[in-house]
Formats: C-alpha cells, structure tokens, sequence
C-alpha cells in the first residue's frame, strides 16, 4: 500500500531593491517518499506591512529588511506614484 504526504514550505524569498518582500511557498506530494508533484503559491509583502500569519522565516526577513529608512522611502514613493496617477 502506497503512502501519500503533503509537506509545504517556503523555497524562495526576495527582497527588492525598494523593500518589497517576495516568497514562494512549495506544495509537495510524495509517494512513499519519493516526489511525485509540486506546486507553487506566490505572494509579496510591502514595508510596514502585517506580519500577522505569515510564515516565520519571511518575517525575520522582513523585520531584518524593513529599516525605517526603507519604510520611509517605500511610502514616499508609494504617495507619489497615487498623486502622478490622480492629479488634483
């Protein structure tokens, strides 16, 4: 009789050069061990965001990322790029 598992883990996390954080979590179905699928969930994380049920491992590199200069630069973009996109 064939033994199935599922394990999931995060495989990939990026930080961009503006302080967004990108990771990839793996999906993996195994029989009797051996790998047999895998599928992919990706998400992304802009600074100062909630942190709330994200997987550990990406908030120690979120919380090592996101300086107050890095926060304070992604905002400052951020309001720029809505005030070039909605001109009082």
């Amino acid at each position: 009789m064939s033994t199935f598992t599922e394990t999931k883990v995060i495989d990939q996390i990026t930080v961009t050069e503006n302080g967004i954080i990108l990771y990839r979590e793996a999906t993996r179905i195994l029989k009797d061990g051996n790998q047999i699928s895998e599928t992919f969930h990706r998400s992304s994380l802009t600074p100062a965001q909630d942190l709330t049920g994200i997987p550990a491992n990406v908030v120690a590199i979120c919380n090592a990322a996101w300086t107050a200069e890095v926060i304070a630069a992604y905002q400052a973009a951020y309001q720029a790029a809505q005030a070039a996109r909605n001109p009082a």
